[in-house]
């Protein structure tokens, strides 16, 4: 007998709030947030997710919303989802979650999306000190392919993921993330000499009730304000799985989640049509509402049988992740070397985030040079498929790192030539939209750069 259609177990209304929703989202991580929805192992079932603002930013000719959106109210969950053995019983703590994507795409009727860089000083990115201004592309969807208007000349087929998929924290492992992240935002400016060069911040996001949205849980109420105040927001990725942005968990991947609590309660959200390695741009994948149909399975006591502790307690584990079979097929590439040397010449000792940065300015440097504005191309490597390498990491005083443009994405050829072509062909117009930065923080300059 055929397999039933996958039953839909988390449904959303985009013209409702997420917190508006028949099955509320939420937008913490914390133990006492309460399933929404039950599912046994082996069944496959359908959960639908608005973009990760909420439907904040919208498809319209302004950059605006992009750079007066409130932070505090993402990422926004669906979830979470109770997971029960053949017999009823629920996933225990020290199991391992295999969750495999069976299907997914962009909800019917919705089938657009975003690429932004936040202002400076709300939110920034990878980049921020040179891109301080909020950015937008809006992307349309002709199929597996995707094309902007402020991005002309440019088309490729997108690799569709999930950003977020992650089981919930136990209280301890909550109280570790709380902990060592305070720390960071407390004392990392004087302490992380990386701080110099990397100029996103804050430098962690702790829990507040400020735009907290709690699934089920009243807001207002005494449990509300309880939880509000120690749930995690979640913006990074951790030992849950969680914010990991892995371009390619797409059709056919399995995710190899560690099980904290009973029920495992497993969340998802923050769809994306594309990204490249690393989101550079922050809001920097095609970000878009959409659908998953899973399937999961319990592998009891899996954690101390598959994941070895790297920290103090065996808590401090990490997910496993299988890559699935599909995934666009490209045969040339432009590919931009990094090494640990930053912007004013100086020298660090094998630092990787040093190295892709630079990596990531030569190509957009570079790029720009084909009639593309830099904001353009900042955009288009966030959320274009392209691949981001650590190619050297022993070799002091310099990490390498290298990122890989496939060629096929633009209409005109991009390799070096004895003769650059020159004429309005390769004028790109319209440019991204982008408001003014009325900060007043010092913007990176690399005086031998492209103007």
């Amino acid at each position: 007998m055929a397999p039933s259609t996958p039953r839909l177990v988390v449904p959303v209304d985009l013209k409702k709030k997420p917190w508006e929703q028949t099955l509320p989202l939420h937008n913490r991580w914390h133990p006492g947030i309460p399933p929404v929805a039950e599912i046994k192992v082996r069944e496959v079932f359908r959960v639908e997710m608005v973009d990760w603002t909420g439907g904040m930013i919208k498809d319209n000719d302004s950059a605006i919303d992009v750079k007066t959106i409130d932070l505090s109210s993402v990422h926004y969950l669906s979830g979470p989802i109770r997971v029960l053995d053949e017999e009823g019983n629920p996933a225990q703590p020290g199991d391992l979650l295999a969750v495999e994507i069976c299907n997914l795409g962009p909800l019917p009727g919705d089938e657009w999306g975003f690429t932004a860089s936040f202002d400076r000083e709300n939110g920034g990115g990878f980049l921020t000190d040179h891109f301080p201004c909020a950015t937008k592309a809006i992307w349309y969807f002709e199929g597996i392919f995707a094309y902007s208007p402020q991005i002309p000349g440019v088309r490729f087929p997108g690799l569709t993921h999930p950003g977020i998929v992650g089981t919930a924290p136990s209280r301890d492992l909550l109280n570790i993330w709380n902990d060592r992240e305070r720390e960071v935002e407390e004392n990392g400016l004087k302490q992380l000499k990386l701080c110099e060069v990397l100029h996103s911040r804050p430098l962690a996001n702790l829990p507040s009730t400020k735009g907290c949205h709690l699934g089920k849980i009243q807001k207002g109420t005494p449990e509300w304000e309880k939880i509000a105040n120690e749930a995690a927001r979640t913006i990074p990725g951790r030992e849950n799985g969680g914010n990991c942005d892995i371009k390619n968990l797409s059709r056919g991947s399995k995710v190899y989640l560690p099980v904290f609590i009973e029920g495992a309660n497993l969340s998802t959200g923050d769809m994306h049509f594309s990204q490249g390695d690393g989101e550079i741009a922050f809001c920097g994948a095609i970000e878009m509402s959409g659908f998953l149909e899973l399937k999961c399975e319990i592998i009891k006591g899996g954690m101390k049988e598959y994941l070895t502790p790297m920290g103090p307690t065996p808590l401090h584990v990490n997910p496993i992740f299988e890559i699935g079979p599909v995934e666009p097929r490209f045969s040339e590439w432009l590919v931009f070397e990094g090494i640990s040397v930053d912007e004013s010449g100086r020298q660090h000792y094998l630092d990787a985030s040093v190295a892709y940065k630079r990596a990531v300015l030569n190509a957009i440097d570079y790029l720009s040079k084909f009639g593309y504005s830099k904001e353009q191309m900042y955009l288009l490597l966030s959320c274009c498929p392209c691949e981001g390498r650590i190619s050297g990491i022993v070799d002091s005083p310099n990490a390498v790192a290298t990122l890989a443009v496939p060629t096929s994405i633009f209409d005109q050829d991009i390799r070096p030539k004895t003769k650059v072509p020159v004429g309005p062909r390769l004028v790109r117009t319209p440019d991204v939209l982008k408001c003014t930065y009325d900060g007043n923080l010092p913007i990176t300059k690399n005086p031998s750069a492209m103007a």
